[in-house]
């Protein structure tokens, strides 16, 4: 007669609530909400009109929403169909990416669903079509970036292209919402938003590169190399500083937000695949320049607000 199968302990409700936390990287919150928040207040003009108390209500909807549900959605659905290559990877099980156990694994799928659907409708209700298509096009890269039979992050280039619109596309979305008009100062700051984003993702694939390859996952890293990498990383960032000079005063001086990007990628210039890990001492930079970028962002922002 065999030995009965021991059965798993189950979960307790709060290390469950704490791995979701955990998963959905509360340090990157605010890179999303924040992109929407400054986009729909500045679409709005909330604060200085009759309509402020509608305004608001979606205002704090959205920031709710890109908050924390989006980035559970992001980062869980990650989490969960990247396991096994996390399980090898020593930079997870921290602010970098959580590892998430096997037992959660179907509840972080069912907390996504059950924490984003019910935004989504309400965001859908108070939008129009031109909104609903941002925002269908913004839940389609986070899911598409990690599910099954989409994998976008294993197809070099679209990752980071499929990244890039995390990030941007909260912003397109607050301007759409807002009803913005399209001007080409507005496709300029877009456009340098998007590609700060790639060349983000891109010097993040970097110190990735070996062990990538040796997993058989796919990345602009592993196609074009870490030190290939490092450049197309610094000249995005160059350019995207370069596109922001186009826009109407105050917005020129946005171009200075780049600056400590690319220096802070510059180091390594001229790395070899072989030593591409070392540029994890970056990556833990770029997440702490993000900070300061945000500060000089909102200086902008405020010097452009008070020149309406």
């Amino acid at each position: 007669m065999s030995a009965a199968r021991p059965t798993a302990r189950p979960r307790r409700a709060g290390s469950t609530l704490r791995a979701l936390f955990v998963s959905s990287r509360p340090v990157s919150w605010v890179n999303t909400a924040y992109p929407f928040a400054a986009a729909y207040v500045l679409g709005t003009g909330v604060g200085t009109h009759e309509a402020d108390g509608f305004h608001l209500a979606v205002l704090v909807l959205g920031v709710v929403y890109f908050l924390v549900p989006y980035n559970l959605a992001m980062y869980g659905i990650n989490d969960v169909f990247d396991y096994e290559s996390d399980l090898r990877n020593p930079r997870k099980g921290g602010v970098e990416g959580a590892l998430l156990d096997r037992s959660v694994h179907r509840t972080t799928l069912v907390a996504v669903v059950v924490t984003n659907v019910p935004f989504l409708v309400a965001l859908v209700l108070l939008g129009g079509p031109w909104s609903w298509l941002v925002l269908a096009v913004s839940v389609f890269a986070v899911v598409a970036y990690s599910a099954p039979g989409l994998r976008f992050k294993e197809r070099p280039f679209l990752d980071s292209l499929t990244s890039s619109t995390h990030f941007v596309s909260p912003a397109v979305y607050g301007l759409t919402l807002a009803g913005a008009h399209w001007t080409g100062s507005l496709l300029a700051v877009c456009v340098s938003f998007f590609l700060w984003g790639v060349a983000s993702h891109a010097f993040g694939a970097v110190q990735d590169v070996e062990a990538d390859r040796a997993g058989g996952i796919g990345s602009v890293a592993t196609v074009i190399g870490a030190r290939a990498t490092v450049r197309l990383a610094f000249v995005a960032y160059v350019v995207a500083g370069l596109v922001v000079l186009a826009t109407p005063f105050p917005g020129p001086f946005a171009a200075i937000v780049v600056v400590p990007y690319a220096l802070n990628v510059l180091p390594w210039w001229s790395v070899a695949d072989a030593d591409a890990d070392a540029a994890n001492a970056g990556w833990r930079r770029f997440l702490l320049v993000n900070y300061l970028a945000g500060f000089l962002v909102t200086m902008v922002l405020i010097g452009y607000a008070a020149t309406r």
